[in-house]
């Protein structure tokens, strides 16, 4: 490793190179990775125990590689109630979850007339409207602690769906314009813009937003621009402070895709790219990888520098990715300390902005936080025990 990259201070060109050189020797790009995590959380690896709850699954978009978005007329097609969302956020408190993550589709209202005279009938001028009711319907009945998931969002719709979301989180995926060409991975996905998913970023920070982000590897980016979408990221949270998790998440082929064919990433390729993540970002910032997306062998993940696995849900399935089961939370324990590490629950909010940064978290919510979460700002030891 160069000095620059020990210090923490690597430049693009630095990372472009080591990325190549740790093909051949990933050993000490690897070995740095775990002394920085080792100075910032010790043996600890955590995870958010949550129910998923996928709002609707219609979606302005068509990405190449992505199962979840559906035509209105597809059979599959859905916008969850008002009871269905109660009742899945009531299933995830009884197994213990403290996480509602709501995910879906990017403004289908502007696309889907359907689906906007749906939204109307029921008093929504908006799909982000209606999230933020949904948010503050599971808080308010079930205490579980949202964290939106919505895709690009305006600092008037960020500010609208604050109040009663612990944290929120976009996937910036990546900073190439070229992928929105025709036959690229983005092409016909304005919310794809690079410059839509950054200024969303930007307003999260100016909001004081703990964010969770990350990049998506082996939809047709160079190893330049993979490297140039972690810089872009550093660099709007060192202006503001806010990104809590980066999450280097891997690319699978989905039969029903336009991107079935195409070649996934090798696990070597993931843990060296998150590697690199934990360097470029030293010890600011979390870095995950999704258990579920590799091999039933997953312990070797933690081999890049990662201190946490994500949101694991005991009664919902992933549904962005439905053929890959979560491991059970029993396994992820069996895992992580079989490599010499603890698990620890954590929150949608990390412990940093828990227990050092109350200005993040959003008035309404305070009381409930502190209520689940020890002085360390991990869940109490005894809300773990399920």
């Amino acid at each position: 490793m160069t000095a620059p990259a020990i210090l923490g201070n690597i430049t693009p060109a630095e990372a472009y190179r080591l990325l190549r050189d740790s093909s051949a020797d990933a050993r000490p790009l690897l070995e740095e990775a775990a002394r920085i995590r080792a100075r910032r959380t010790g043996r600890t690896i955590t995870y958010s125990r949550k129910v998923f709850i996928p709002l609707t699954n219609l979606c302005r978009d068509q990405c190449g590689y992505c199962t979840f978005a559906r035509l209105p007329e597809d059979p599959h097609a859905h916008t969850m109630t008002p009871g269905e969302v109660l009742a899945a956020a009531e299933a995830g408190r009884e197994a213990g979850c403290k996480e509602a993550l709501f995910s879906l589709g990017e403004r289908p209202e502007l696309r889907y007339p359907g689906h906007k005279r749906w939204l109307e009938e029921r008093g929504y001028t908006s799909t982000i409207g209606y999230l933020a009711a949904m948010c503050r319907l599971v808080f308010e009945r079930t205490g579980l602690l949202p964290h939106a998931n919505p895709g690009t969002m305006s600092p008037d719709e960020m500010a609208q769906l604050r109040p009663f979301n612990v944290s929120m989180g976009m996937m910036l995926e990546s900073v190439s314009n070229r992928l929105l060409r025709p036959g690229e991975a983005h092409h016909a996905c304005p919310d794809k813009v690079p410059a839509a998913r950054l200024g969303t970023l930007e307003a999260a920070g100016r909001l004081r937003v703990p964010f969770t982000t990350g990049i998506l590897i082996g939809i047709g980016e160079t190893l330049e621009e993979r490297v140039d979408s972690l810089f872009a990221i550093r660099d709007i949270h060192r202006r503001h402070g806010h990104i809590q998790e980066v999450i280097i998440q891997n690319f699978r082929a989905k039969p029903d895709t336009r991107f079935a064919q195409w070649p996934e990433p090798e696990t070597s390729d993931l843990v060296l790219t998150a590697a690199l993540a934990r360097v470029i970002f030293g010890g600011e910032v979390n870095v995950q990888i999704p258990p579920n997306l590799t091999s039933p062998d997953f312990g070797g993940l933690l081999r890049a520098g990662i201190n946490d696995w994500g949101g694991i849900s005991p009664v919902t399935r992933d549904y962005i990715n439905p053929e890959r089961r979560w491991p059970a939370i029993r396994a992820l324990r069996d895992v992580t300390e079989q490599a010499g590490f603890e698990l620890r629950e954590r929150l949608a909010v990390y412990p940093e902005f828990v227990r050092e940064q109350r200005e993040f978290l959003p008035e309404l919510l305070k009381d409930r936080v502190i209520q689940m979460a020890d002085a360390s700002g991990l869940v109490r030891p005894t809300e773990e025990r399920w």
